[in-house]
């Protein structure tokens, strides 16, 4: 079975928002990114990109859950989990189980 290292990627576009993806050839595929290699792709129409996140994993299945999880958060947690602010995750995680508790009342 053939080894493989998956990154889970975050790129800051040129209109600042944030695109969140999965690889097992990261310099590769930021490369694409940065040419414009796939039209239809959501960075295609706001190049530049900059990498601003990476956390990599040994098993496709976990790479992808975890960009599944980012993609649903909001702008605020991506942006703590970029600076590495765990406090602040915290925070807006709690926030998030506290609103949702409040609609169900």
């Amino acid at each position: 079975m053939k080894n493989h290292t998956y990154y889970v990627y975050i790129l800051e576009c040129v209109d600042h928002s944030y695109y969140t993806g999965i690889t097992n050839h990261l310099e590769q595929r930021i490369k694409e990114h940065e040419t414009g290699d796939h039209p239809t792709c959501y960075t295609y129409s706001r190049r530049p990109v900059v990498l601003k996140f990476v956390e990599s994993y040994q098993f496709v299945e976990d790479a992808i859950a975890r960009e599944k999880q980012i993609k649903r958060w909001s702008r605020a947690k991506k942006e703590a989990l970029m600076r590495e602010d765990f406090e602040k995750l915290m925070q807006l995680a709690k926030n998030r189980v506290k609103e949702r508790q409040e609609r169900i009342r």
